[in-house]
C-alpha cells in the first residue's frame, strides 16, 4: 500500500517580517542554511535588495550620528 506521489504545496511568498528579518540575520552574518534555502526559493531578490540598501542606509546614519554625540559630548567639535 503505497502512497501515491503527491505535488509538495504551493509555496507563498515570504511576508515583509520574514524579509526584513532575513535581512538582519545575514548582516549580522547568523543565516541558517535552512533559511537560506527558503530565502532563495521564495523570496523576491528585489525585496532582498531593496531591504539592505535601505538597512545599510540606516546603520550608516546611526553611526553618524553616534559620532557626532560623542564628538559634541566630549567637546572636540
Amino acid at each position: 500500500m503505497n502512497k501515491p506521489m503527491q505535488d509538495p504545496p504551493p509555496q507563498q511568498p515570504m511576508r515583509f517580517r520574514d524579509t526584513l528579518m532575513s535581512v538582519l540575520a545575514a548582516a549580522l552574518g547568523v543565516q541558517s542554511n535552512r533559511a537560506r534555502e527558503r530565502d532563495f526559493s521564495q523570496g523576491k531578490p528585489s525585496h532582498f535588495i531593496l531591504l539592505g540598501v535601505a538597512f545599510t542606509g540606516l546603520f550608516v546614519l546611526i553611526v553618524l550620528g553616534v559620532v557626532k554625540l560623542v564628538l559634541h559630548l566630549s567637546g572636540v567639535s
